[in-house]
């Protein structure tokens, strides 16, 4: 329930923030708006409120809430009145045209630099810039890295987040170009770098590019120590207790949580013994680890959980907070290379330099807007950000059906002088239906693939 009501406010607001661009515009530049709708379809609740000419418009909640539309006064969709057709949108010169269509995706950009100068004024929560163990022959390792330093700035921006680090290295490979890192080590000594981004293939980009790079974010160790069972589970059948802290598995000695898993996994359905120590008392346990299967692969699991040292894991986290002033620029940075990083990727997928499963659909994005409310108001205006960026940029791209496409017929009527012809437009309608059922496809095959994966 809280993805689904997380999605649907999701998509209410940046339908209405987009509509109401074009909305606004177009009533500033004199033209009749017949109807305002979240969603298509059938309409579902339709009202009208305002006096005098804001009682023209009919506002309505339709049945498919996965986008809407304004519908204008337009000749070329129904006959119009001699005394109105100075209020039909056919009639406004080419310039206000191209100003009511590019309104939407602007409100979404405008929506973007809003919510990212709420979150900067309140404080971005995120994980310190910190580096875990170096992965050899990496370009990390190459570039003499250090574990437990902390990243300060790249190319001179500060760098307050592992998130502002893996977002301005991600901005920079699609550059392919190289990045000047400021470090400071564990004993508090400067450090600088230039990591070559060249290195990665563009199949890299695809998925975790920070590993391909050998830089990992620090986390804490987690000791081998029991803080959770499974109610009847392998481990609590066995006797198993809250507390108890593995010294060996399967005749191995063991020291942090994540080598006891690697040897439970590695005995699917085959006894071992545990070696414990409960309250200072040494004590040996057999058991024999279920067999499951995950991604075709035969794993053992024995239904126990880690104790987590909080107060470890809760230093490592960080909030940035600014002052108004710095907090708006920062949102329209922010805004902007989130909108140019966008476009970079559409174009490397174009020219096939990354792959195609990047592209989300609407389960992706219920998906990530579930968990992000689920993290709290922050994280949930930071996704909200983020996704009318892509919005307001995706609505820009010179796809017919698009945005971006009509402002391209409206561009060329300015250079021509004319109107593009009935027959161009019919023309280009098609294309762009063919274009953005082609990408839908993709999108949904992806969230399909994700969601089984």
């Amino acid at each position: 329930m809280t993805t689904l009501w997380a999605f649907a406010l999701a998509i209410a607001v940046l339908v209405v923030f987009h509509e109401l661009g074009h909305y606004w515009v177009a009533r500033r530049c004199g033209v009749k708006v017949l109807r305002f709708s979240v969603g298509f379809g059938k309409p579902l609740v339709k009202w009208h409120f305002g006096k005098a000419r804001s009682r023209e418009t009919e506002w309505v909640i339709s049945a498919i809430p996965l986008g809407g539309y304004v519908k204008m006064l337009d000749e070329r969709e129904g006959e119009v009145a001699d005394h109105e057709l100075h209020r039909s949108f056919s009639r406004q010169p080419v310039t206000w045209r191209m100003a009511i269509v590019a309104a939407g995706p602007a409100a979404n950009l405008l929506l973007a630099v809003a919510l990212y100068w709420v979150l900067f004024m309140h404080g971005v929560p995120g994980q310190k810039p910190m580096l875990g163990e170096v992965a050899p022959q990496t370009p990390a390792a190459l570039a003499q890295f250090r574990a437990q330093e902390t990243i300060v700035s790249i190319n001179g921006e500060p760098v307050q987040s592992w998130e502002d680090a893996n977002w301005a290295l991600l901005n920079l490979a699609l550059q392919a170009s190289e990045a000047l890192i400021e470090g400071r080590t564990a004993e508090g000594e400067t450090v600088r770098h230039t990591l070559d981004l060249k290195v990665l293939a563009s199949g890299d980009l695809d998925g975790d590019f920070m590993k391909k790079l050998g830089l990992h974010l620090f986390r804490p160790t987690v000791k081998p120590i029991i803080g959770s069972l499974v109610e009847g589970g392998v481990a609590q059948r066995s006797g198993l207790s809250a507390g108890d802290r593995i010294r060996s598995a399967g005749g191995q000695d063991i020291t942090r949580w994540t080598e006891l898993v690697e040897i439970v996994r590695a005995h699917p359905g085959k006894a071992m013994r545990l070696e414990i120590d409960r309250d200072g008392h040494l004590l040996s346990l057999d058991l024999t680890p279920d067999a499951v299967t995950e991604a075709g692969k035969r794993v053992g699991k024995i239904g126990a959980g880690p104790h987590i040292d909080k107060q470890a894991f809760d230093a490592q986290l960080t909030e940035a907070s600014y002052s108004p002033y710095a907090a708006f620029r920062l949102a329209v940075r922010r805004s902007w290379e989130t909108a140019a990083v966008s476009l970079k990727m559409m174009g490397k997928m174009v020219l096939g330099e990354v792959s195609l499963k990047n592209l989300s659909g609407p389960i992706t994005i219920a998906d990530y807007a579930g968990q992000s409310a689920k993290h709290g108001l922050a994280a949930y205006l930071d996704f909200l950000a983020l996704i009318s960026v892509s919005l307001g940029v995706l609505n820009l791209l010179p796809i017919p059906l698009l945005d971006g496409g009509h402002l391209l017929y409206y561009m060329a009527e300015g250079i021509k002088g004319s109107p593009v012809s009935e027959r161009a437009w019919e023309a280009g309608q098609n294309v762009g239906i063919a274009l953005l059922a082609t990408l839908m496809a993709f999108a949904l095959y992806n969230d399909v693939v994700r969601l089984l994966s």
